[in-house]
């Protein structure tokens, strides 16, 4: 959909506290799982979306390579986070000439960087005779570079940059196969950042990047227990052993705190939403949830709860056909809320074959 339109294979999900990569094979209604392979970043090699330490990355991206047998050479790979615009805009209805004329015009009303400084594209959502929607996304040119530049010192060439929340939304389309009338939020909880995309259909309506992820509930567990790094990520997923000699009463509240603000953001999207719309028998459904964040004990049932909404983990390989003798099942179990963005890039470079 966005920044580029060459072929591709391996999908490359470069997030700020790991990085995932998958190989898909086949037809888009018939896909298997042909490689992937996932390893942990070192601390501070990613901050606020960008790049500190390239040569880290190139090397995980090697080694992920090397370890799992990924051999494409072309990759997608996706950015989010404040560098990152998306905006849904209603125009009126207008050829696709006078749309790729005009269009930068239009984009500087809501985008609030200058447009030489961005990569910008955009996509007809829907049209009749009287309006045009349209899907304009754009991210800042240091950002694509500082990702192309990690890639490429990899030995990969990275055909298409696409955007974390539509890679998302791939990943859904495929293994879901939503009709028209379906309203879901997909929520991506990455460690530092969550992806919140409300879609209908196979429609993005409202997306939003928030500065909340996992790593904040590892943060109030060192600070507030004097834990370890290691230590909190077990307590944070419940990992009994972890805990001795911390009473459960001292745990639950300071996690609860922090499950508060992930759900007093996610209302707040939706009245995001909500205000910017005319549409007001659009109600969402369910929340499918997604991303390490995700892995949190309990997290979807306090989500549930708090916003009165099913939530489920959403399941990225649901439509996929998986070898399971060349492929641990359990494996797959523990890393699968992660591989969700991995998933849908890889499926986007199944779209350009």
């Amino acid at each position: 959909m966005l920044f580029g339109k060459k072929k591709s294979v391996a999908g490359l999900d470069v997030g700020s506290s790991s990085i995932k990569m998958v190989e898909l094979q086949g037809k888009m209604n018939n896909l298997s799982l042909l490689s992937l392979g996932f390893e942990n970043l070192p601390d501070d090699t990613i901050v606020d979306g960008q790049i500190m330490e390239l040569n880290v990355v190139s090397d995980v991206i090697q080694n992920i390579c090397k370890n799992h047998s990924i051999s494409a050479n072309q990759v997608v790979t996706g950015v989010s986070g404040h560098s990152v615009i998306i905006k849904n805009i209603i125009l009126p209805s207008m050829g696709s000439d006078e749309l790729e004329e005009s269009i930068d015009w239009h984009a500087e009303e809501h985008i609030p960087y200058d447009l030489s400084d961005v990569n910008l594209d955009y996509q007809v959502t829907s049209e009749d005779s009287e309006v045009t929607q349209v899907l304009i996304a754009a991210c800042k040119k240091e950002r694509i570079d500082n990702m192309k530049q990690a890639v490429q010192l990899a030995g990969k060439q990275p055909v298409v940059i696409d955007v974390d929340t539509f890679a998302l939304q791939n990943c859904y389309e495929v293994n879901y196969q939503p009709d028209e009338s379906q309203v879901v939020t997909l929520l991506n909880i990455g460690a530092s950042t969550m992806n919140v995309n409300i879609v209908k259909g196979t429609r993005s309506l409202f997306t939003r990047d928030i500065t909340v992820g996992g790593s904040q509930f590892t943060d109030v567990l060192q600070r507030s227990l004097g834990l370890s790094f290691q230590q909190a990520e077990a307590v944070k997923r419940g990992v009994a052993e972890a805990a001795e000699g911390i009473e459960e009463t001292a745990i639950e509240p300071l996690m609860d705190n922090v499950t508060d603000l992930v759900a007093m953001e996610i209302q707040k999207t939706f009245d995001f939403y909500r205000a910017t719309t005319d549409d007001s028998e659009t109600v969402v459904q369910k929340i499918l949830l997604s991303g390490g964040g995700s892995k949190l004990q309990g997290l979807a049932e306090d989500l549930s709860a708090k916003l009165e909404l099913p939530v489920e983990v959403l399941d990225p390989f649901r439509n996929i056909k998986v070898d399971t003798r060349k492929f641990d099942p359990d494996y797959l179990s523990e890393i699968m809320p992660e591989m969700a963005v991995a998933v849908g890039l890889a499926v986007r470079g199944v779209e350009l074959r």
